[in-house]
Formats: C-alpha cells, sequence, structure tokens
C-alpha cells in the first residue's frame, strides 16, 4: 500500500504502449494518470475493475455500452467492470484513472 506518494516518488510505467503514473495505491483502490499521445490505441478490451476518470485535458473518444461519449477537459467518466471499452486520443492530455479492486497488471 502506498497510501501518500509525493510527485517524484510516483512510479513511471508503460502499458501496451500507454505511458502512465501509478500516483496511490490503498487497500482496495489504485489511481493513476493516464499520459496520452495521438498515436496511442487503447482498443476494446474489459477487466475485472471498475474504473473512473477525470478529463484534465487532451480529447477522447469513449466507447462501451454500444455508445459513444466525447470527452474533453473537466469530463468525467465510470465503466462498470467486466465491459468491454475503447478509448480514442482525439488530442493528446492526461486523465486520472482510479480502479477498484486494485489493477495487478499496472503493478
Amino acid at each position: 500500500m502506498k497510501n501518500i506518494v509525493k510527485k517524484e516518488q510516483a512510479v513511471q510505467k508503460q502499458f501496451l504502449g500507454v505511458d502512465f503514473v501509478v500516483l496511490a495505491i490503498g487497500a482496495d483502490t489504485m489511481v493513476t494518470k493516464m499520459l496520452y499521445k495521438t498515436t496511442d490505441h487503447v482498443p476494446f478490451h474489459k477487466h475485472p475493475n471498475e474504473q473512473s476518470g477525470y478529463v484534465i485535458s487532451g480529447k477522447y473518444k469513449l466507447k462501451f455500452d454500444g455508445l459513444e461519449y466525447d470527452l474533453s477537459p473537466g469530463d468525467a467518466y465510470a465503466i462498470p467492470k467486466d465491459i468491454e471499452h475503447s478509448l480514442e486520443i482525439i488530442e493528446a492530455g492526461e486523465v486520472i484513472d482510479v480502479f477498484s479492486p486494485i489493477r495487478q497488471d499496472y503493478l
């Protein structure tokens, strides 16, 4: 568990070509900052983690449940666990994601 993480202690990672930073890990949740580039591609996938996010910067098209959502700074979303979803990066930027339970593949 990493309840308090100073920015200089944040762990830089990469998953499927997408750069991100692990910000904090609690008993049941994980907070990450995704660093999306326009060349990134997040194909349809699903995981056993609920995922909630907040768009800091950039523009995105989130697809799940047969619908498409245009996201810009200030927008937020919640994706239920085990639901297929994808993300198209329209404009590079940063997104805060919270996962519950913790994504073991992000550790």
